[in-house]
């Protein structure tokens, strides 16, 4: 009996896992080859490609360096409102209508000691706080020498609260506070117009309407606030029940807190006020200051300063980038034959697009590293080498790298299609 056996049909294989490994390696071989062509051109004209990577290298370096110039300038500046008192709310009366009996006028309805009691008590965050008492009297050092001054009474905490620096002495305390202890702080210009010196002034004495005041200690603004502050440069500090003495009062001219968390003054500072304003009669008038607001702008400021800045090193970029497209034409014409003859042994003009292509970025790239290297060598080697700390932004050498690739593909896209358009025939012919 015969046995029939099927024929066994072979069906055709379809592109299997080689053909597709076989594919991406010569794809991989064709790119290597771009990139070594590049370098062998490079190579080939040396003087000429290094004098075409200044002009990338300065912008790219120019970009680093303004952003950290920029950067620098803004820390320095928030450093500086910000030791005036970003954490400070400044109670101010302001006015308003003034009612009696009758109609008739009565004093003005300022705020108390009173008020700042019940904010520190209902106000929950609140760090430090001091009233201020203005009182303008001339002080007597003696021998018939007096001179203006402004006295304003204050409490232990003012001192932190205005960030106040004493340079010589002590500033009064609150077991100073509590006794009625009469002593005061000078400024520093007034220290020296009465004394002399600031040394010489610590435990001198200065009467006031007869009552010997002690000079205790001597101080300055930690950050000068250009006349914005209303210590001047004939301020002396006594503590808050002292100068009472003189007023025979309890109302004050301004009230100052200071708040832990500076996040929360804004909403702190409403609170506050519509506190005191419910304390008082609903005709007068107060406001508040805070530096929220000024750090904003002058943050604000800061960035838009660094951003035109940025943009005039972004210009020098594009003018590198004219250079390159000069530098890779003029390229072109001098490798006329070169692109003929690859041409001819089967190169498309895909793959001759991509070498030149290939070749401008790698240009552009080259210079934008050196560029962002030198930028960066700088204020890394002041932080090292120096106290002074710059602060460096590593998102500028992200922009000045991601630049020079944009500037290489965008200057070197009309050299490469003007490559990849050539005639082979024409360009085998060309001498």
């Amino acid at each position: 009996m015969a046995i029939i056996t099927k024929p066994v049909v072979r069906q055709a294989s379809k592109p299997d896992s080689f053909e597709r490994t076989l594919r991406s390696a010569n794809t991989t071989m064709l790119f290597s080859e771009t990139v070594r062509l590049a370098i062998d051109s490079f190579r080939a004209s040396k003087v000429r490609f290094l004098l075409t990577m200044v002009g990338m290298i300065i912008g790219s370096a120019s970009i680093i360096l303004v952003v950290t110039i920029g950067l620098t300038g803004k820390q320095y500046a928030l450093d500086l409102l910000s030791s005036i008192g970003p954490n400070m709310v400044e109670m101010q009366y302001v006015g308003g209508a003034l009612s009696g009996p009758n109609n008739t006028s009565s004093l003005p309805d300022l705020m108390t000691k009173d008020d700042e009691a019940a904010v520190n008590a209902q106000i929950a965050g609140i760090k430090a706080s001091s009233p201020m008492l203005e009182y303008h009297q001339p002080v007597s050092i003696g021998n018939g020498i007096s001179k203006e001054a402004m006295m304003l009474g204050v409490s232990p905490q003012y001192k932190d609260v205005r960030n106040l620096a004493v340079i010589a002495g002590r500033f009064f305390d609150d077991q100073d506070d509590r006794s009625h202890a009469k002593v005061g702080v000078l400024v520093e210009p007034f220290a020296r117009t009465l004394f002399g010196s600031i040394n010489e002034a610590v435990g001198k004495k200065v009467t006031i309407l007869g009552i010997p005041i002690t000079v205790i200690g001597v101080f300055k603004p930690r950050v000068d606030t250009f006349g914005q502050s209303e210590i001047g440069d004939e301020t002396m500090l006594v503590p808050y029940p002292v100068l009472r003495y003189f007023t025979s009062t309890d109302q004050v001219k301004e009230i100052f807190f200071t708040m832990k968390d500076p996040g929360d003054v804004p909403r702190a500072a409403n609170k506050i006020l519509a506190l005191i304003k419910s304390r008082h009669r609903p005709t007068t008038v107060y406001k508040y200051m805070i530096m929220t607001p000024i750090l904003k702008t002058m943050a604000q400021i800061a960035d838009m300063l660094t951003i035109v800045l940025s943009l005039a090193a972004f210009i020098t970029l594009i003018v590198s980038g004219t250079g390159i497209m000069n530098s890779m034409l003029a390229n072109v014409q001098a490798r006329i034959r070169e692109i003929g003859i690859r041409k001819a042994l089967g190169a498309t003009s895909r793959e001759i697009r991509l070498q030149f292509l290939t070749e401008a970025v790698s240009l552009s790239l080259s210079g934008g590293i050196v560029g962002t290297l030198l930028g960066l060598a700088v204020p890394v080697s002041v932080n090292l080498l120096t106290p002074f700390k710059i602060p460096i932004s590593y998102w500028s050498a992200i922009i000045a790298l991601s630049t020079s690739v944009l500037v290489g593909v965008i200057f070197g896209t009309l050299p490469a299609n003007r490559a990849a358009a050539l005639d082979p025939v024409e360009t085998l012919k060309y001498e």
